[in-house]
């Protein structure tokens, strides 16, 4: 079983610390290589109270683990790409993980343990103001 870390989120002027899942060693330990990893969060389009990092064709190299649909508050997911594209997704509402081809599932790999309250509020920012720079490095 590999050891819980803690990653530090910043988006938007807010703070979240997230703990990575023990259940996602392969999509944890590809993502932690990546750090500190930078982006942009959109809102997204078909899932419900979520944002997420669309990345296109690009490969993490991991295929399905721990994945689910129906991500909980704070949860973050990692979609491997095949019926859609490869992306990140965090839900800060009620969310059912989805694309323009029906529903999907991502690997859970980190879940915000600090800052949760936070969400509603990142959600709705990036709802109405638009993308917002996301870093994601080890607290």
């Amino acid at each position: 079983m590999m050891k819980t870390q803690q990653l530090k989120i910043t988006c938007a002027g807010m703070t979240f610390k997230a703990n990575t899942h023990p259940q996602a060693p392969k999509t944890v330990e590809a993502f932690l290589k990546l750090l500190p990893y930078k982006q942009k969060l959109i809102h997204v389009r078909w899932s419900g109270e979520g944002v997420w990092v669309p990345l296109g064709d690009w490969k993490l190299g991991v295929d399905f683990e721990n994945h689910t649909s129906h991500p909980s508050v704070g949860d973050i997911l990692f979609y491997p790409g095949g019926y859609s594209e490869t992306e990140i997704i965090l839900a800060y509402g009620s969310c059912c993980f989805a694309s323009k081809l029906g529903q999907l599932a991502g690997n859970h790999f980190l879940t915000i343990v600090e800052g949760r309250e936070q969400l509603p509020a990142l959600g709705k920012k990036i709802l109405w103001e638009g993308a917002h720079e996301v870093v994601f490095e080890l607290a």
